[in-house]
């Protein structure tokens, strides 16, 4: 009879220390966690890379040249600064500098009548764009369009000499991408840029006996890019 009662007393002391202990995880069924939004606000700095390609073409009171290609890499440092609303909408602001290689001629005969061989070049060493950016994004992911003004380092003249009438005109731009948080800091961007930099004026005599020629200029850009994001906002 001891040894019952012992038993008894035992198996109820241990049912008062499991009464008095913390509900285990399968205590919890029916309680979600959400996993918590990624925040896109606030500011980075990056660098890009990529290809251009678009036309040209020369203008002027003897003739005209008609399109030809311009091609080349483009390569640079960019500075951005987003909002996040509580909604998944992401607005920007981005600026970027981009050395740039990009040029095409042609050979068109208007080309070689004041030099013999010469062919009519287009080419622009420098992009500077400053954008507005509005996007969606799902969770890491962020697409985006994007639009603004753009700056670009126009060159003009014929080759042979190879002598050129520089300046430096204002367009716009337009386009979209992509981007991946890759890390709480570190993003990557894929992205397409439609840049339209207006007519420039080639005058001198590096056109030609300085007969005045009008030389637009309109470029296709594809980039791709990683930034730093500071501390979001």
């Amino acid at each position: 009879m001891k040894t019952i009662a012992f038993v008894i007393a035992l198996m109820a002391t241990g049912s008062a220390y499991a009464a008095d202990l913390p509900a285990s995880p399968t205590q919890t069924h029916g309680v979600y966690y959400q996993t918590p939004q990624y925040n896109w606000g606030g500011l980075y700095v990056g660098i890009n890379g990529g290809y251009g390609f678009g036309t040209s073409s020369w203008t002027g009171p003897t003739g005209a040249t008609g399109n030809f290609a311009v091609r080349g890499p483009l390569a640079g440092g960019t500075a951005g600064l987003n909002w996040q609303m509580a909604n998944g909408l992401v607005f920007g602001i981005e600026a970027d500098g981009d050395w740039a290689s990009l040029e095409g001629n042609s050979s068109n005969a208007l080309c070689s009548a004041a030099t013999a061989g010469a062919t009519c070049e287009t080419r622009t060493n420098v992009l500077v764009t400053g954008r507005g950016r509005l996007g969606y994004a799902f969770q890491r992911v962020l697409l985006y369009g994007t639009a603004g003004a753009a700056w670009s380092g126009i060159a003009a003249g014929l080759k042979p000499p190879g002598t050129y009438d520089s300046t430096f005109d204002l367009g716009w731009t337009a386009g979209g991408g992509l981007e991946y948080a890759i890390g709480e800091q570190w993003t990557a961007k894929i992205e397409y840029l439609y840049v339209d930099l207006g007519v420039t004026q080639c005058q001198s005599a590096n056109c030609g006996a300085g007969v005045p020629f009008g030389v637009p200029l309109v470029e296709n850009l594809v980039r791709a890019g990683v930034n730093f994001r500071f501390a979001p906002w």
